[in-house]
C-alpha cells in the first residue's frame, strides 16, 4: 500500500467529518474557523480533510456532541437580544458599535443580509459586570451621533475574523498573501502586485468566495461587497500588508517565468538581424559591453523587511479595533 494511499485512509472529507461529529455543515465550518477541529491539507490536492485521530479527540471530549454544538451555535439578532437580556434595538447598537462581533452572515430571500453571532459570545459578554452599564441606560449622545451617521463595524469586524480564520488555515507565504489580497478591491491589488505572473499566482490561491450565490447574481455582489475592505484606514493596512506578504513570499520561493518554447526560439533565430551601424558611422571611441552594463538597482519591495512581531497578529488587532469615541465607559 503506497504512501498516499495509508494518508487517505487515516482522513476523512469535511462532509463525512461532519457527519461523524454530529454536525450540520453550518456547524461543522464554524468548529474549523473556530479551531474546535483541527483540519489538514489533502495531499491530492481536494482541498482539506480531517484526521482520524483528531475525530476521535473530540468524540472523546466530556459531553460531546452537546458540548461541541454549544461551542459553535450561531444565532441572530433576536435570540442574541434574548440571551443577553435586551432588546434587540440595544442589542443592533451593541452590535454596529463594534461591542458584540459576527462570525458569519447570509442573506434572506429578500437579499437583506443578516448577520450571526455566536451564543457563548454573547452569554460572557452579558455575564461580565464591566460590560453592564452598556446593558441599560441611554446612549450617549456622542455615540447617538456616531449611529444617526450610519456608522456600522459589523462588516469590518466581520472581515478581520473572517481574515484570522482564513490565515491559520496555511502557512504558505503566497497562500497567506492571497488571503490577504482577497479582501481587497481588484484595483488596489494591481496596485501593489504589479507583476503579472505574481497576480496569477494570487488569483489561483484565493480563497473560495464566502457566497455560495451564481456569480454576478444580486446575492453574490452584495456578499462581495461585504467581503471587501471599503474603510479607509482598513485598506490602508490590508494594502502595507499585503507588500509585506509579498515580500516575504519573494524570498521564500519566487513565482517561476515561462521559458520560451522551441518554435518561438526558432522563430526568433530566422527573424531579421537587427541593423547594425556601421563602424565608419560610429562613435570614436565605441563603449564595451562591460560598460554599458549596469547593476540594477533595487527595487522598493527588495527594502522589505520582516516585522518583528507576527504580521497576522498585528494586523487582526487593527481590523478588529474600535474607534477610540465608539466604546466609552459611560452606560448605554
Amino acid at each position: 500500500m503506497s504512501a498516499s494511499t495509508i494518508t487517505q485512509s487515516a482522513t476523512s472529507s469535511l462532509s463525512r467529518a461532519a457527519r461523524e461529529l454530529d454536525l450540520r455543515r453550518g456547524e461543522f465550518d464554524l468548529a474549523l474557523h473556530l479551531g474546535c477541529v483541527r483540519s489538514v491539507p489533502d495531499e491530492g490536492g481536494g482541498g482539506r480533510r480531517v484526521a482520524r485521530a483528531e475525530i476521535d479527540r473530540v468524540r472523546a471530549e466530556d459531553g460531546f456532541p452537546e458540548v461541541l454544538r454549544e461551542r459553535v451555535k450561531a444565532v441572530g439578532t433576536t435570540e442574541g437580544a434574548a440571551l443577553m437580556g435586551v432588546t434587540t434595538t440595544r442589542f443592533t447598537r451593541l452590535a454596529r458599535l463594534g461591542l458584540v462581533v459576527p462570525v458569519k452572515f447570509y442573506l434572506n430571500r429578500y437579499r437583506a443580509v443578516v448577520w450571526l453571532y455566536l451564543a457563548e459570545e454573547l452569554r460572557q459578554f452579558a455575564a461580565d459586570q464591566q460590560n453592564a452599564p452598556l446593558m441599560t441606560g441611554r446612549t450617549p449622545q456622542g455615540l447617538r451621533d456616531q449611529l444617526d451617521e450610519g456608522l456600522d463595524l459589523r462588516p469590518r469586524n466581520w472581515r478581520g475574523r473572517h481574515l484570522g480564520f482564513l490565515l491559520r488555515q496555511t502557512e504558505d507565504p503566497w497562500a497567506q498573501a492571497a488571503v490577504v489580497a482577497s479582501l481587497l478591491d481588484p484595483v488596489e491589488v494591481a496596485e501593489i502586485v504589479k507583476d503579472p505572473h505574481e497576480r496569477a499566482r494570487l488569483d489561483s490561491l484565493r480563497p473560495e468566495r464566502v457566497s455560495r450565490a451564481a456569480p454576478e447574481s444580486p446575492a453574490a455582489r452584495i456578499a462581495e461587497r461585504i467581503a471587501t475592505a471599503d474603510d479607509p484606514d482598513e485598506i490602508g493596512w490590508l494594502r502595507a500588508d499585503l507588500a509585506q506578504s509579498l515580500s516575504e513570499a519573494r524570498q521564500d520561493r519566487p513565482v517561476p517565468r515561462p521559458t520560451p518554447t522551441a518554435s518561438s526560439a526558432a522563430d526568433s533565430a530566422s527573424a531579421d538581424p537587427p541593423f547594425v551601424v556601421p563602424r565608419s558611422a560610429a562613435a570614436p571611441s565605441p563603449i564595451s559591453a562591460q560598460h554599458a552594463s549596469r547593476p540594477r538597482h533595487p527595487g522598493p519591495d527588495d527594502r522589505l523587511t520582516t516585522p518583528e512581531s507576527p504580521r497576522t497578529q498585528r494586523l487582526l488587532g487593527w481590523l478588529r479595533r474600535r474607534k477610540p469615541d465608539a466604546c466609552p465607559p459611560a452606560a448605554l
